[in-house]
């Protein structure tokens, strides 16, 4: 471990040079990509630092421990070194941890979108009490939501709802969302009280910067048109909603949110090129599949992933096989412990990879 330490630390210096240069500051997308590993390295150079105090409290302590002439320095030493034997272990860990290597996408805002599956007016009002899970979730990890379009469902809920969630690492705390959920209840709309099963669809996408892809404007066609739904005088006068078609995937991106025409064709733009780069990430994640089949892998978007039981009060993570019976609070919001299951799951896959390599 102290080899790969200091290969880490002669990493992290030159980085710290790097990113002062003229030159570098100038390139953006290296700039970023830079920085962000700074910020990764510097996590376990604070980390170093204490494991290398740590070996230098217990070489010190044996020192004392050996003399053995002063008794009452001797007895603080045997203290200081059952303490510091203790913490090096769980040092060790938190060190691996921290080495293993992050996905670049993890620290991108991301843009979701929740779609009613199988289950007709019932599978749009758990779309929405997906999103209602989501915003609160969102609301306790101070992540900002951002409704990009939306189409109501008839009884209430959503068929489809589109939204930008901006934080801290929002990708790598969400990004585990995308597949099939599942919801086991009696719908509003049954007489009989049977348990009805349907089905929604989630989709966490990385936002992509405008450095990550270059989009020509020749290449996309932008169609005006009146917004629908609730929100005032404006709607169906105005022609302030915006559709992107992009003509050599035929990817298709439309905001209706914002009063301002200007500004639901920037909001559209950010879902086309997300959209875009989506594509590209896929390749990449099948790639990478191919290499290291991981449990909790957020690729494949037609899994099911997750059942909300109501009679039972129980939510079940299929992918880990975590059951937890606290399902009022889950679906307002309290999914930490899921979000923490899957990455934790998801660490040791990484972990295991990665001492395969060694």
């Amino acid at each position: 471990m102290i080899e790969r330490l200091q290969f880490i630390k002669q990493r992290y210096d030159e980085v710290s040079d790097l990113i002062i240069q003229p030159d570098i500051i100038q390139d953006q997308k290296r700039y970023v990509k830079l920085h962000k590993e700074y910020k990764d390295l510097g996590a376990i150079m604070v980390k170093y630092k204490e494991y290398q105090q740590l070996l230098g409290s217990i070489a010190e302590a044996k020192e004392i421990i050996a003399d053995g002439s002063d008794a009452e320095m001797t007895e603080m030493a045997e203290m200081e070194l059952e303490e510091a034997t203790a913490r090096i272990p769980e040092l060790e860990e938190e060190i691996k941890i921290l080495m293993i290597p992050k996905d670049p996408e993890d620290a991108k805002n991301v843009v979701m979108e929740i779609r009613a599956g199988t289950g007709g007016d019932e599978a749009s009002i758990f779309a929405g009490d997906l999103y209602r899970m989501y915003s609160k979730y969102c609301s306790s990890k101070n992540f900002r939501v951002d409704v990009i379009d939306l189409n109501e469902g008839t009884s209430g809920g959503f068929k489809e709802i589109i939204f930008e969630i901006s934080g801290a690492d929002v990708y790598g705390t969400l990004k585990f969302e995308s597949g099939v959920h599942r919801v086991q209840r009696v719908p509003q709309t049954e007489t009989q009280g049977r348990v009805h099963t349907s089905a929604a669809t989630v989709m966490v996408l990385p936002e992509a910067e405008e450095f990550d892809i270059d989009l020509k404007q020749s290449d996309i066609r932008v169609d005006y048109f009146c917004s629908s739904g609730p929100g005032g005088q404006s709607v169906n006068t105005t022609y302030s909603a915006v559709r992107l078609t992009h003509i050599p995937t035929g990817l298709v991106a439309q905001c209706q949110d914002q009063k301002s025409q200007h500004k639901n064709k920037d909001k559209a733009m950010k879902v086309l090129r997300t959209r875009i780069y989506e594509q590209e990430l896929a390749k990449k994640l099948e790639a990478d599949a191919a290499k290291r089949k991981t449990m909790v892998s957020s690729g494949d978007r037609s899994a099911k992933i997750r059942t909300y039981n109501y009679p039972q009060g129980r939510v079940t993570e299929h992918r880990i096989g975590l059951t937890l019976y606290d399902l009022p609070n889950i679906i307002n919001g309290d999914i930490d412990k899921i979000i923490e299951g899957l990455q934790v799951a998801e660490n040791a896959e990484k972990m295991k990879a990665s001492n395969s390599e060694l």
